[in-house]
């Protein structure tokens, strides 16, 4: 076995050398001879031959390194640890944090994180969410997600909202610049000119958007914008997508919709507007536009918004869904199972 271990290429060298040695000793070749070839100490030697006389050819594997084994974490710790930070917090407290753990199961805050670290476990993280509870949200989805996988031919698809309440921000002081090593600065404070509410019309198939502006959010205004979609398409059949609004669904609408059997609308379920795909434009323009940009008027606000969405249309990008309605519908069957059993 030990000539084995030696010839093995994968072999550790220090495990070759401590079997080298007693190789060489069962040769009957000295301990100082020993030394010499293997470029050891005589004490070396002769702690090999001692491991191998005590635990045989195991002996010469190696030993666990000494060392400090007190800050290893006991796993009937970890599993308290991960326990209490899936468990409500203590009374008083909104969220467990590290300190807290730790002074509750008697170790450091930086045992602790390392604890909910290797668990992917974030008690500092909060994230909203909102499940639909609409009766007919597998119909309403089936239907939507339809039109965005498989449009009605020689129809045009729209996604449209509105962006409402665009405020008009102006800093109290001229920004500061970015420079070498230093973001852009700007004052937390601002002075308001008003807001402005923004119509569009996202075309599903090439990413197109008509839009339109207003002071105000009613069902006028509304019935106005769809008026000018109806003329920015005026020969094709219509699809149009859209939220649950109240301003979306009134008697106006309804009339007018009995006058253009082009223009067929169809309703994301409520509280779920995320399928609605002009929103993922809306946060684009949000991030790209409105982000940290000063406006000293709703005209200035109109102007940078009306630019923005000219170089959009100059080259616009369509959106594409993947996601089929089954994989949703399923999801949203998950979710309210854990809603109904979640601990409150």
């Amino acid at each position: 076995m030990l000539e084995t271990l030696v010839a093995r290429p994968s072999a550790p060298a220090g495990l070759v050398r401590r079997a080298r040695v007693i190789l060489l000793s069962a040769a009957g070749i000295s301990g100082v001879d020993i030394a010499g070839r293997l470029d050891l100490s005589r004490e070396a030697v002769s702690r090999i031959r001692r491991r191998f006389v005590d635990a045989g050819v195991d002996g010469l594997f190696d030993r666990p390194k000494p060392g400090r084994r007190d800050h290893a974490v006991p796993s009937e710790t970890i599993e308290q640890i991960i326990q209490l930070a899936l468990s409500p917090p203590p009374a008083g407290r909104s969220r467990w944090t590290t300190r807290l753990l730790a002074e509750t199961v008697g170790r450091t805050s930086g045992c602790v994180s390392d604890v909910l670290r290797a668990q992917g476990l974030k008690p500092h993280l909060v994230r909203t969410y909102k499940v639909s509870r609409d009766p007919a949200f597998a119909a309403k989805v089936t239907d939507v997600v339809g039109l965005y996988l498989h449009p009605p031919e020689h129809a045009i698809v729209l996604s449209v909202d509105e962006k409402t309440s665009i405020q008009a921000l102006e800093r109290t002081q001229p920004p500061l610049p970015m420079r070498t090593g230093r973001a852009v600065r700007h004052t937390h404070d601002y002075r308001r000119h008003g807001i402005l509410d923004l119509y569009a019309a996202l075309e599903v198939a090439t990413g197109q958007v008509t839009h339109a502006f207003s002071t105000r959010h009613t069902a006028a205004d509304f019935l106005r914008f769809m008026k000018k979609v109806a003329r920015t398409y005026p020969d094709q059949e219509l699809h149009v997508v859209l939220d649950n609004s109240s301003t979306h669904n009134t008697e106006e609408i309804r009339a007018w919709l009995q006058t253009q059997p082009r223009i067929h609308f169809h309703y994301t379920p409520t509280s779920a507007s995320w399928l609605n795909q002009i929103e993922g434009f809306f946060g684009i323009l949000a991030k790209q536009s409105l982000s940290i940009t000063d406006f000293a008027s709703k005209r200035a606000l109109q102007e940078h918004l009306v630019a923005y969405l000219r170089a959009w249309n100059k080259n616009p990008t369509p959106f594409e869904w993947t996601k089929p309605a089954r994989a949703i519908i399923k999801s949203h069957k998950r979710m309210l199972d854990r809603i109904s059993t979640a601990v409150h």
